[in-house]
């Protein structure tokens, strides 16, 4: 079994696509990490890689300034794989030719190659469509290099090195627009690099719960719990590694979906019996909120209120050591691309954003190397019920970035009605795994209505549901008129100061999921 310990790293060089590569990796049953362009040979040395790989970028190799690794990175000893801008790095480097394009390409090309004896082509059809994006080219190949694949306007589109096993593409094998990518990424961390394939979350629990242990030792960690699927599978995860010695404070802000803090006290303390501090503060905050309707006030008002809370249950539970937090990679791969090194700062999604800096705890992020659905995996590995870790996503400020306007009990309280009519009707007619987010804002606007023989004023409500893979772009999803009409005929009949239901069909972009 692959040791998670010696990953397949990808040198990321600024692609939007970096963590769609990883992504492939871990599809194909083998670990992967994404690091900066600019660590050094001697950190990569240490963290024994069996292979590397190159991503794309948005630099030409000419461009002054232009991102490249450590050339000492070529005298690793393990296989390299240079995906467009990539390839073109390993061909500068290692003494071809680059140049501009004469016929830039972007978009859909026809991949054709032979039999080459490699193996980097192997089951990729003779021709088969590939995505470009790149305005430069490989004109020459350095000292032991051959072409293997070719397309109308790259005679280098793919290329090998078997002695050194050094490989590289010109276009992106890891996005959906090159159907047979996912072979290409096969064989090379297969049959190139030697894993064995059999990466699984049961082996990640087990060495997850191992530096758990090491690092905390008999120390106490401190976990913000919100309800949502980041926070809950992290509590699980760390419970499993030190048991009591974790203690998770869950903040009722006042802002939470119908019986959310019902449903986290019955899992977590009654069920799995962890040590949880309940707060329920929603006096506290909504009091603070009161008046307010520009939707950054809000956010920095719920954040100042929460940390406020959070550190006072915190000094009722004595001497803590650690802070747990639910960062997954994709936050950790932002801020590595951004900053050239990971992130400690505290997410303000998790409402814990800006924890003041007496408290000096350090932070324990368990997940920080998961994507989602990895996280929802390990959740299930670890025994979470599918009602929380099959949940759609929930912003840390809940619903008070889906009450747009001014916060009030009773605007609340018909925000959450209406929303537990469309969550339910969406698990009705069994659509709920299909859409990645599902919601209903309330709307600072009145219409005008008729119910039975009285006029009425009162609010409107917009239904959204989303579709997506990382929330980075979404698409609205297409719902049948008659589960509209439903949902519609239920919140106008059974929640009071509602008489109008719209449904969003924006996009993100140019929308966002949420509506603040």
């Amino acid at each position: 079994m692959q040791d998670i310990r010696r990953p397949i790293v990808v040198l990321d060089f600024g692609a939007q696509y970096s963590k769609l590569i990883a992504r492939r990796v871990r599809e194909a049953n083998v670990y992967s990490v994404i690091v900066p362009y600019s660590i050094p040979a001697e950190r990569l040395r240490a963290m024994d890689p069996v292979g590397i790989i190159f991503s794309g970028g948005p630099a030409s190799v000419h461009q002054p300034g232009a991102p490249h690794p450590d050339p000492e990175v070529f005298s690793l000893g393990v296989p390299i794989l240079g995906i467009c801008y990539g390839v073109q790095l390993l061909a500068q480097m290692l003494g071809g030719r680059v140049a501009r394009a004469d016929q830039r390409e972007y978009g859909i090309a026809q991949l054709e190659h032979g039999d080459d004896g490699t193996g980097f082509l192997k089951n990729v059809d003779a021709v088969t469509q590939v995505w470009m994006s790149h305005g430069d080219r490989v004109e020459e190949l350095p000292e032991g290099f051959t072409a293997v694949g070719r397309t109308e306007n790259s005679p280098y589109a793919a290329v090998a090195d078997p002695a050194r096993r050094f490989y590289g593409v010109q276009f992106h094998p890891e996005v959906v627009h090159t159907p047979q990518g996912m072979r290409i990424f096969e064989n090379f961390v297969h049959d190139i690099c030697g894993c064995p394939g059999d990466w699984r979350m049961g082996s990640f629990i087990d060495l997850a719960v191992e530096e758990i242990r090491a690092k905390v030792g008999d120390r106490k960690v401190l976990c913000g719990l919100s309800g949502g699927v980041d926070s809950s599978v992290a509590a699980a995860l760390i419970h499993r590694a030190v048991g009591d010695q974790l203690t998770c404070v869950f903040v009722n802000n006042g802002l939470l979906r119908r019986g959310e803090a019902d449903l986290v006290l019955e899992v977590f303390r009654d069920t799995f019996h962890f040590n949880v501090v309940y707060a329920d503060a929603e006096d506290e905050f909504l009091t603070a909120l009161a008046g307010v309707t520009d939707p950054e006030c809000k956010r920095k008002i719920i954040g100042k209120v929460f940390i406020d809370v959070f550190e006072r249950e915190s000094k009722n539970i004595g001497q803590v050591d650690f802070l747990a937090q639910g960062t997954l990679y994709p936050d950790v791969i932002e801020s590595t691309s951004a900053t050239g090194g990971p992130s400690v700062t505290i997410k303000s999604h998790h409402n814990v954003g800006g924890l003041p800096a007496k408290m000096r705890l350090e932070l324990l992020e368990p997940l920080r190397e998961l994507f989602k659905d990895e996280v929802r995996a390990l959740g299930r590995e670890l025994g979470l019920p599918p009602h929380v870790v099959d949940r759609h996503p929930f912003p840390g400020p809940g619903l008070g970035v889906r009450c747009v306007g001014e916060l009030t009990r009773e605007r609340l309280d018909t925000l959450r009605d209406a929303d537990a009519i469309f969550i339910d009707e969406i698990r009705k007619a069994g659509l709920y795994d299909e859409i990645w987010q599902a919601l209903v804002c309330l709307l600072p606007v009145k219409s005008v209505g008729v119910q039975g023989d009285e006029r009425t004023y009162e609010e409107v409500c917009s239904l959204r549901a989303v579709t997506s893979t990382d929330a980075m772009t979404a698409d609205w999803y297409r719902f049948p008129p008659d589960f509209l009409q439903r949902v519609s005929n239920r919140v106008c009949n059974e929640v009071k100061h509602i008489n109008r239901v719209l449904y969003d069909i924006t996009s993100k972009p140019p929308g966002t999921i949420e509506w603040e």
